[in-house]
């Protein structure tokens, strides 16, 4: 099967191809970075901080 894009959606395909393997590439990199956190760590945290609240705020930008 052969398909034909004009040269602008071919553009936006290899844009947006390139734009996933740079985000998947950050990930990893961002992972690398992140501090080894033990499982006594977490629990210290998570008993220090309790679980985050799922209640949803509303906010409101005032243009001055």
């Amino acid at each position: 099967m052969v398909t034909q894009f004009s040269e602008a959606q071919l553009k936006i395909l290899i844009k947006e191809s390139v734009k996933e393997g740079i985000e998947s590439h950050f990930m990893k990199l961002r992972g690398f970075f992140l501090p080894f956190v033990s499982q006594k760590e977490q629990k210290e945290v998570e008993n220090s901080y309790k679980k985050p609240s799922r209640k949803i705020y509303r906010t409101h930008k005032i243009a001055i």
